[in-house]
């Protein structure tokens, strides 16, 4: 008679005890880690007669496909006979575990072209992620009907599965009217939707439907406090950030690395250093990550010495840096200017770490050679890396040719940043703009028509400012805010004390072929110059008034944000898509250097 005996391990390993009388075969997952270790159990098995079993055929499967050796486990999944359900649905989950998404939704193709089974609840609940993962949209609305078709869609851990599918693909419209036709709804369904809205940058919602689920009495786990901590981080929302900060002293959730590593960079990217450095210091035995988000928020902060100083006592801890850590030593050398610091690290990373550079690292080389002026010695990088660059690679050395203004260099780099990515409206907008600058107006007509035919739209600039518990959004001449008629009037008045300080409008950021006035006009009244205005209007004094851009802050409402902060004795912070400005008494932290 044959006993099976089941038992899961803590760590995610199993041992699979199967009883014979006289015979006993033990199969550990954690200690078949070599395809040997699977091998010399396979032997066992089949001398013990237990392989015909398709319960044991179904975990040394697993175990084969866990160490790496898919080729044996396709091989002997083959022969187990009469495969069940169960069997088809234990491989395709092994693959997932695996991190082989493509293999798991092949298996689950196979299956039913090949068997008469039909997929239950497990068998959707292990395909859907595989199509999450590797954003196979058409795969997963074909998974989606049989869903309907077979009733499934009452089943609450399928429709959470969907919902995040649809999210993880970018469809989230979809997802949002999945989870509002729920009739039941669980801590799952709420965490997948507010992490759908954060990964697909919308940052404000997701914030919103935490809000809804806690007025729906659901208390967030851990995970949906990781979430709505990045979308805080996305948006630079302070104080909601600093209401999550509260709950999770208050609930006794604790400072553990993952959630002190996500105050850190939700409080850095809110611009906040200081309580970033309190949470640190706040943490037992903070580990690399929470050293390399420390290192990260004084990177993006434009304070490449303090980064550095931070990299020397994590190596002086005895922790060892990874590629993560080296690309932030690099961006902030990259920030700030440091160019024979930056080639140091890029040097000893392989020599010292033996860590091989990767494209995010070049990506940085480049940008740090390339801001400094060294555009020939940045295009020779690209020329000798060891992988080939990517568009990220070709962006840095574009935007380095934007800010020094070579036509040459930055025309090849948007060439091949066009073959590499065609959507991407940027490239085209730089390109345009760098024409533009120089009167080249023909050329940057022929960018922007080659955009227009290709159906690549800009993406409009936004700037966003949290005040009362909202996030205020104002985009270029903007007019549906219901304090439009004070903002404007406000803003006429900064424009009329900045002249009379010196201030001159930088018209050459204006990049169309219009007169003088015209040029003064546009460019008076960028979202940035907006979002200030309302600032000051409803933030009182002594608190700092923080503003995230979507885009690259233009050199004038750089410019003007100094004046601003010198005439109104005010801090001013601006987070655009690179990094942080702070203002203060008519400087700015960049130094300029952006």
């Amino acid at each position: 008679m044959l006993y099976y005996f089941l038992h899961i391990h803590p760590q995610n390993s199993f041992l699979l005890c199967i009883r014979n009388l006289s015979t006993a075969v033990f199969i550990d997952a954690k200690s078949c880690s070599s395809i040997a270790d699977c091998q010399k159990t396979h032997v066992r098995a089949i001398k013990s007669d237990l392989f015909s079993h398709g319960f044991f055929g179904d975990r040394l499967v697993s175990a084969y496909v866990l160490c790496g050796r898919s080729d044996y486990a396709h091989q002997l999944f083959d022969e187990i006979p009469n495969k069940d359900l169960v069997s088809w649905n234990s491989i395709s989950s092994a693959f997932l575990k695996r991190g082989n998404a493509t293999e798991s939704l092949k298996l689950f193709s196979l299956m039913r072209l090949a068997t008469n089974l039909k997929p239950n609840d497990v068998t959707l609940v292990t395909v859907l992620p595989a199509c999450a993962k590797i954003q196979a949209i058409d795969e997963g609305k074909c998974i989606h009907s049989y869903v309907v078709k077979t009733g499934f869609s009452s089943e609450l851990k399928v429709v959470n599965s969907l919902i995040n599918m649809y999210g993880k693909c970018g469809s989230v419209n979809t997802a949002c009217q999945l989870f509002e036709i729920m009739p039941v709804r669980n801590l799952v369904s709420w965490n997948s939707i507010i992490s759908m809205h954060t990964q697909n940058g919308f940052a404000e919602d997701a914030i919103n439907i935490f809000n809804s689920m806690r007025r729906n009495d659901f208390e967030p786990d851990r995970a949906t406090i990781l979430s709505v901590l990045q979308a805080c981080a996305n948006l630079a929302v302070v104080r909601q950030g600093k209401v999550i900060h509260g709950y999770i002293v208050s609930c006794g959730f604790g400072l553990d690395v993952p959630i002190a590593t996500a105050l850190i960079n939700m409080y850095a990217k809110s611009g906040n250093l200081d309580t970033s450095y309190e949470v640190f210091c706040e943490m037992i035995n903070p580990d690399a990550i929470a050293w390399t988000a420390m290192l990260a928020g004084y990177a993006i902060n434009g304070q490449g010495r303090e980064a550095i100083f931070v990299f020397a006592c994590m190596v002086d801890k005895g922790l060892k840096p990874d590629h993560v850590t080296f690309t932030h030593v690099l961006s902030a050398c990259s920030h700030s200017g440091l160019v024979i610091e930056g080639k140091n690290y890029f040097k000893i990373m392989a020599e010292i770490y033996g860590i091989e550079p990767r494209v995010d690292h070049y990506s940085c080389m480049v940008d740090l050679l390339g801001r400094s002026g060294l555009l020939k010695e940045a295009r020779q990088m690209i020329e000798n890396m060891s992988i080939e660059p990517n568009s990220a690679v070709w962006g840095a050395l574009l935007g380095a040719c934007r800010i020094h203004n070579n036509i040459k260099i930055g025309k090849e780099a948007a060439e091949r940043l066009f073959a590499l990515d065609p959507s991407d409206p940027r490239n085209y907008i730089i390109l345009s703009n760098m024409y533009s600058a120089t009167g080249m107006w023909r050329d940057a007509s022929k960018v922007r028509a080659l955009m227009k035919e290709r159906g690549v739209r800009k993406k409009p600039g936004c700037s966003f400012i949290e005040h009362d518990g909202k996030v205020h959004r104002f985009v270029v001449g903007d007019q549906s805010h219901p304090e439009t008629e004070m903002i404007y009037m406000k803003l006429h008045e900064l424009t009329r004390k900045m002249r009379e300080s010196g201030y001159v409008p930088k018209t050459e950021f204006v990049l169309h072929d219009v007169d003088e006035v015209e040029k003064g006009d546009l460019i008076s009244i960028h979202s940035e110059k907006l979002a200030i205005a309302f600032g000051l209007l409803v933030i009182r004094g002594g608190v700092p008034i923080m503003i995230t851009k979507n885009l690259r802050i233009c050199g004038d409402c750089h410019s003007m944000a100094k004046f601003i902060s010198l005439i109104e004795k005010r801090r001013i912070v601006i987070r655009d898509s690179k990094r942080f400005h702070h203002f203060a008494n008519g400087c700015c932290s960049c130094g300029d250097y952006w």
